[in-house]
């Protein structure tokens, strides 16, 4: 009986494996979607549009809604958020135009100052800052006139009068412009009225060196 044929082993069905693989495949079908269900999720949030010094408050000019995808944690300010936001918060730092505002880049109250942080006014004269002078810029603030230039030539090793160029005049190197008040003439020439943000240490200092008129600031770059 040459076309007799050996019989075979029954196949051996493995029904719990299979039933994994139809699982998985569902899963990763439902993920699949639920991505692109939120890729398609759009949320409108608040942008930035002009430059916004740290503790300044945020006005309704300088922000616009864009729509973006909800596909992280990021704690977005919502457009419908922006009528708290314009009356209760400041900036938290600077804002640059186009920045998208997130959560920890506002800081809530009629202040906006951080602890340790206050706000100096300073009264200059043409030449005791520079031209062009913005809020958000950082400038140093240098002590000068007689007392700085003695104190100046007293502790440089060179001798020198040169009061910017010694450390001992340095009140702040830090300090961030929050106003600057050109009513009382052009830029750079008369008297103007420039807010900075600063170091409370210094603060002290720094009102004493500005009331005897021996405040001088100097733009510091890479830092606006």
């Amino acid at each position: 009986m040459g076309g007799d044929r050996l019989p075979m082993a029954p196949r051996e069905r493995k029904p719990a494996l299979a039933a994994l693989a139809v699982l998985l495949i569902l899963v990763g079908a439902l993920g699949a979607t639920v991505m692109v269900l939120r890729a398609g999720n759009k949320i409108e949030v608040v942008a930035i549009t002009q430059d916004v010094a740290a503790g300044q408050p945020i006005p309704q000019s300088a922000i616009r809604d864009i729509e973006i995808s909800d596909v992280t944690d990021i704690q977005f300010v919502r457009w419908g958020q922006r009528g708290d936001l314009t009356n209760n918060y400041r900036a938290a730092t600077n804002l640059k135009a186009g920045v998208v505002l997130t959560v920890p880049l506002i800081t809530k109250g009629n202040t906006g100052l951080a602890p340790g942080k206050s706000i100096v006014g300073l009264s200059l004269k043409d030449g005791q800052f520079p031209s062009g002078l913005n809020p958000g810029d950082t400038v140093a603030a240098y002590r000068v006139g007689i007392d700085a230039t003695k104190s100046g030539s007293s502790s440089g090793s060179s001798g020198g009068s040169d009061s910017l160029g010694s450390d001992s005049s340095l009140i702040s190197d830090h300090l961030i412009v929050q106003t600057v008040d050109t009513s009382s003439g052009d830029l750079g020439s008369g008297n103007t009225s420039v807010k900075v943000l600063a170091d409370s240490s210094v603060a002290g200092s720094l009102t004493v060196a500005a009331s005897a008129g021996d405040v001088a600031l100097v733009l510091v770059p890479g830092k606006n």
